[in-house]
């Protein structure tokens, strides 16, 4: 068998790396098209020549001149800028993986649809900001859309796809983050770095924080709402510490079907990568005897308004989920940055919602324009917290 041809975009963060760990297990199965990163010229150098990319790209502009030396005598193709990363998603790789953190993902993730591309996608705020966009591309040029997320791959493992009609509910599980027990006070006076320390995963520092929050499951509603055949009224949340059951799907004989295993990246990305097929992975084995319980428990939105807010965008639809997803990713950055409190990143989504009323989008051009103001919004609406 011939090698299947991959591209990564956002090659150097954890999903990226998760991603290229499988493609090292087996080299003779993939031949590495392109690889991106952000900024991080070292390791997406120390990439490319692990799996020999044959095209290395840097979206900071600024990065150019550090990778082409890094990659120099390599033979490795080097591009840099926000066109390139759009170019990377073009060239003639079977699977595209999309892995960019926040809406920067998005123009290079719908390039690669428009090709026709097989899209392992994990990158969430693609389809929160143009879902609608994303899936009539998909279908005008075949696209097949394959979640990484594991709860979206999850209900994808036991989604009715032939019969949708027969699917009552889409449970989507979360591990609650590291203050699922914890009060308002305790969240209130929260550091980057408690945030940042999730009881199962290990993630990058934004997605970490939307875990905290639970914005991260509210996001990923909105994508459950454009990857599968349901409405909002069909979704729900379920709080799971444990994350052993990644989702359940429920049909109307009342069974419920779930998909379980051990809190390992890799097995979603392999499903993907492989997909229709499977192929192994080095995933720790689930031993149940070991979890010995599994505990479930309704979300708390009263402390995790982040939730509500991403249900009631969902619910009204146009640029609300977009304009959702740009003043969390302001106000995130802002507290990462030490500029406002874990609980004002709830509070500034909120007024930007409630300053900017939704609009049907048609095009991607009017996504940019809906997030970059937005995001004009949100910083105003940060700075005055900051006062």
């Amino acid at each position: 068998m011939s090698p299947r041809g991959i591209t990564v975009l956002g090659a150097t963060g954890s999903v990226g790396a998760s991603t290229l760990d499988l493609i090292k297990r087996a080299p003779a199965n993939w031949k590495v098209e392109a690889l991106t990163a952000h900024r991080d010229v070292a390791g997406l150098a120390s990439a490319a020549r692990a799996v020999g990319a044959a095209l290395a790209v840097v979206a900071d502009e600024t990065c150019y001149a550090a990778l082409k030396d890094a990659l120099a005598g390599s033979g490795i193709e080097v591009a840099a800028g926000a066109s390139a990363l759009c170019d990377a998603a073009r060239r003639p790789a079977e699977v595209v993986l999309s892995a960019i953190v926040g809406a920067a993902g998005l123009p290079p993730t719908l390039a690669a649809v428009e090709r026709g591309a097989t899209l392992a996608i994990a990158n969430k705020e693609t389809l929160v900001c143009a879902g609608d966009l994303v899936r009539a591309a998909a279908k005008a040029s075949g696209s097949v859309l394959l979640p990484v997320d594991s709860e979206h791959n999850a209900i994808f493992q036991v989604f009715d796809h032939a019969r949708p009609e027969r699917v009552t509910r889409v449970i989507l599980t979360a591990s609650g983050g590291p203050f699922r027990t914890a009060s308002i006070e305790t969240m209130r006076a929260a550091t980057p770095q408690q945030a940042c320390n999730h009881p199962v995963w290990s993630m990058g520092a934004k997605i970490s924080v939307d875990s905290a929050t639970l914005m991260n499951k509210g996001l990923e509603l909105i994508e459950a709402h454009h990857l599968f055949p349901v409405t909002a009224d069909q979704l729900e949340v379920i709080v799971h510490p444990q994350s052993v059951v990644h989702s359940f799907v429920e049909y109307i004989d009342g069974s419920m079907l779930a998909q379980l295993g051990s809190p390992d990246m890799r097995t979603p990305i392999a499903y993907c990568l492989a997909w229709p097929e499977r192929m192994a992975t080095p995933s720790a084995r689930l031993d149940l005897a070991a979890v010995a319980r599994l505990e479930f428990e309704a979300p708390d939105f009263e402390r995790f308004p982040a939730l509500g807010l991403a249900w009631a965008a969902l619910r009204t639809g146009g640029s609300a989920p977009a304009v959702l997803n740009a003043a969390n990713e302001v106000a995130v950055a802002g507290f990462l940055a030490g500029q406002i409190g874990f609980l004002d990143i709830a509070a500034i989504v909120a007024d930007t919602l409630d300053c900017l009323e939704a609009a049907p989008i048609a095009s991607l051009d009017e996504v940019v324009a809906i997030d970059a103001r937005a995001r004009i919004e949100a910083t105003r609406l940060m700075a005055e917290r900051m006062r």
